[in-house]
Parts: C-alpha cells; structure tokens; sequence
C-alpha cells in the first residue's frame, strides 16, 4: 500500500516498515521480539538520571548519545572474520556501515578502543587495529596510547598496538567519514609513515606474556618472533623490549 502511495509521507512509511522487519529478524520469536521491546519501553519510561545505556549497533540507529564508546575496533572481530569469509565486498560494505552508524551516534566525542592481544578460549591471540580505523580522517582523531603497564600517553606519530583514537566533534565531519565508507574506498586506508624502532633483525627481546625470542623477520611496526616456548608470534613493536 505505502509503495503505490504517493504522499510526502508514503517513503517515511516504508522506511520504518523496513526498519521493523530488520528489527524482527534479530529474535528467534515473535515473543522474543516484544519482550525486547517492552524492556526497551520500560527504559525509555525509567527515571532519566545519569546512566550508561549498553546496545549493540544494529540497536542504536536513529539514536545519539553526547560520549559513545565504541571496544572492539580489530581485524576479525569488526570487520567480523565471519561476514568477509561469508559475504565477501558486500559483508565488509555492511560491516563499514555499521561502523558509520557508531561514529554518527555521537553528538560530541566517539571514543574507539581496541586490544593489543586477547585471551580467546585459553590462548593469547594477537590482534590487529580495525581497517575502519585507518579510513577515519585524521585531521578529527586524537590518539591516546597508553604503555605496557597501562599508563596513558598522548602519541602524535600515528596509531600504535594500545592506541585508542578518539573521535571529536563527529557532527563536521559527518560527510567526509561517510565518504571515506563508500564503497569504492572497500580495502584503501591511510598512507602513514613507517615507525621508527631500534630492532633488527635477529635481535634477542623480551615479551611480558610470552618471554623471550629473537626477531625473525620485520614488516613495519610489526615483528614477526620466535619465541624459545610459545612459537612464531606477529607483535607490534612497542610491545616487546631489548633482552
């Protein structure tokens, strides 16, 4: 019926239809599904005193906070391994999308984070910052490192395994974010500078989680080691120290 409309408000219809069977398709029910929304009612008639709100991004849309943190910004796990491996360009498409839908929730400031190394069922894996995070414009992140003991330091000289960029004043910067996720920018990022660091190749170093190894082969600031008892690892630099 909204499809053969043609009043003003006919494609504003349609929009929100679409957006509920979305919404639907998330639950396994129908019960489900309302139970959803009426926690979600009850939220939205509680006291408005200070709080966090928690939500995945798909459940955020159409919503703006004045701070968004944003955890999780790494290769495999946003982008998910999952929607490259299954839905190729258009998963990365969709994944990008959803990145935007993130950083746009902000009114004032976008805080993104993401782990050097994460625990997944009982091993340490080493992660990679996300790709989303090399496309935003540089002239509107702030970076935030913080050490191997967690102690915070601003760097200027480009994103490092601890770094944490912040989004600021995510409203100017709207339409050239949104150009950076079209899909014609899919696999291109940042053009940054090489890292200076004092290792070489074969050089003895040390790792706080997997001890000591020697660098077998450099590519930027990565390090591909050998470690005595946990193998072959890729670390990024500042992560290990001269043995």
């Amino acid at each position: 019926m909204w499809q053969r409309d043609r009043s003003p408000e006919a494609p504003g219809r349609l929009e929100n239809l679409k957006e509920l069977v979305a919404a639907i398709g998330e639950f396994d029910t129908l019960v489900g599904f309302l139970e959803h929304i009426s926690l979600v009612m009850d939220n939205d008639q509680a006291a408005t005193d200070e709080k966090v709100s928690l939500m995945t991004l798909h459940a955020a849309k159409g919503l703006e906070f004045d701070i968004v943190f944003l955890p999780g910004w790494e290769e495999g796990l946003f982008p998910h391994q999952r929607a490259l491996d299954e839905g190729g360009t258009a998963g990365l498409e969709e994944e990008r999308r959803l990145a935007y839908v993130g950083l746009t929730r902000a009114r004032r400031r976008a805080v993104i984070s993401y782990a050097a190394n994460r625990n997944v069922y009982g091993y340490w894996q080493h992660a990679s910052p996300s790709r989303f995070i090399g496309e935003l414009p540089d002239e509107h992140v702030e970076a935030v490192a913080a050490d191997g003991m967690g102690a915070p330091s601003r760097r200027r000289d480009g994103f490092d395994a601890l770094d944490a960029p912040r989004w600021d004043d995510v409203s100017p910067g709207r339409a050239r974010l949104q150009r950076a996720m079209a899909p014609a920018a899919a696999f291109t990022t940042a053009a940054r500078p090489a890292p200076r660091h004092p290792f070489s190749v074969g050089q003895r170093v040390f790792h706080q989680k997997f001890g000591y190894g020697h660098v077998a082969a450099i590519d930027g600031d990565k390090l591909d080691i050998a470690f005595d008892k946990a193998g072959a690892k890729r670390i990024i630099h500042s992560f290990v120290e001269a043995a």
